[in-house]
């Protein structure tokens, strides 16, 4: 495993829209585990593979629930509910806001094995889900601040 490096608010590959994982290889796998280090070592709960300059649809996210979540092109298929709370970002350091998310998600998507996931999260982790695959689409947390906030 290895440090990644990060990507900062205003690096274009932050605003570009990630591309599928064709298949779930050692290449990967690599990456997979690179994020959760990198993750870990920024004290981050969660982490998009644009932001250490990856164009694929990849994430990791920890919320300290016991489960170290790899993710591999997640999909959103189901939302539920409203919750409103702070978020930051590695990605946009020094900076906070109010974002308003689903309470409930139901996500599918690819482990680092290649198997296809269906999971329920509802608080932290659906709202981690939600900000980490915008990531994906090319959007930062920042769009989403409620006015005022």
């Amino acid at each position: 495993m290895a440090l990644r490096n990060l990507r900062y608010e205003g690096d274009e590959i932050l605003r570009k829209k990630s591309r599928e994982v064709p298949v779930v290889d050692n290449k990967i796998r690599t990456l997979l585990d690179d994020m959760v280090e990198t993750m870990y070592a920024n004290d981050g709960v969660g982490l998009a593979a644009p932001q250490v300059g990856i164009l694929r649809r990849v994430v990791v996210i920890d919320v300290g629930d016991g489960n170290v979540y790899k993710m591999v092109n997640p999909k959103i298929i189901k939302t539920g509910g409203k919750q409103t709370d702070q978020e930051g970002c590695l990605s946009v350091p020094e900076k906070i806001g109010m974002v308003s998310r689903p309470m409930n998600v139901r996500v599918e998507y690819l482990n680092e094995n290649g198997e296809k996931v269906e999971l329920n999260a509802e608080g932290l982790l659906a709202r981690c889900i939600c900000h980490e695959i915008d990531h994906l689409d090319g959007i930062l947390f920042i769009d989403r601040v409620e006015e005022g906030n």
